[in-house]
């Protein structure tokens, strides 16, 4: 799975708490050596605004950096920022995860290095950040994470497109495809075929790009959809089997509760209990 990928899944299953957010400058020819003597104490989600800095993790890792680039992680580490002749600023989210001992914890700590294009959306969202990061109510603190997400989403997003370059137009099109055709018999081969590829390459190119082969993405959907008409519809289990594509209400069924952990039965009863 692509680092990217591995980087969404702990987002995703890894609740974080945000711990300040800052744009700082940095002058041409300048040296920060706040965390030489000691290691920092939170992670960091930085990003190049202008110029150029170099980046150095207990005196080893060294990452030079420019405009729309940045990364993830860097706590417990010794660090030192150097920029050249050209002064540099850095926009810095801190948040660290609420539990450090979950499996893949270690994610979102680690340096892991991307590139952004820096968009006026982007730049809007940073500005975003920092205004709520400096209102103490619940309501903007609530914000500030979903800004913060918005803004993990996005760098995630371009770094997916900047290492797939050649296959995202072909991956993001079968994705659409199956969304709209998630109720028809589909088959690996037929989409492949769609693209002039074999079903093996194919699969190869979506699974790099969307870390899930191309059938699983379409289960995936097709039981994210079931799911959405068992709670808004009253259509019955082989109504709702064959509206995304199943002619066996049993065999849907039984798909259904390996994916989401419940049957289709039980979880409109939930619905009923609400």
């Amino acid at each position: 799975m692509a680092l990217y990928e591995q980087l969404a899944q702990a987002f995703v299953h890894i609740p974080v708490n945000i711990l300040g957010v800052y744009k700082n400058p940095i002058p041409a020819n300048g040296i920060f050596r706040g965390h030489v003597d000691y290691p920092t104490t939170k992670c960091a989600l930085l990003i190049i605004l202008y110029g150029q800095a170099e980046f150095m993790f207990d005196e080893v890792e060294h990452y030079q950096l420019s405009a729309g680039e940045g990364f993830f992680g860097g706590v417990n580490k010794r660090m030192e920022i150097r920029t050249g002749e050209e002064a540099a600023e850095y926009f810095l989210v801190h948040y660290l995860p609420v539990s450090r001992n979950e499996a893949n914890s270690s994610l979102l700590t680690e340096v892991s290095t991307f590139q952004v294009e820096l968009t006026s959306e982007l730049l809007q969202l940073q500005e975003k950040l920092q205004l709520t990061a400096a209102l103490p109510d619940m309501v903007s603190q609530l914000e500030q994470k979903s800004l913060f997400y918005h803004l993990v989403s996005t760098v995630l997003r371009e770094e997916r497109h900047g290492q797939n370059k050649e296959s995202s137009p072909v991956v993001i099109d079968a994705a659409q495809y199956i969304q709209k055709h998630y109720d028809e018999r589909l088959t690996l081969e037929q989409l492949a075929a769609r693209y002039g590829m074999s079903g093996k390459y194919f699969s190869y190119l979506f699974h790099k790009y969307m870390g899930i082969a191309p059938i699983d993405y379409m289960i995936r959907y097709r039981m994210k959809r079931a799911e959405e008409l068992l709670y808004t519809t009253s259509a019955t289990i082989q109504e709702i089997a064959e509206a995304v594509g199943y002619k066996d209400p049993n065999y849907f069924s039984r798909i259904f509760k390996t994916h989401m952990g419940i049957s289709p039965k039980k979880r409109r009863e939930l619905r009923q209990m609400l």
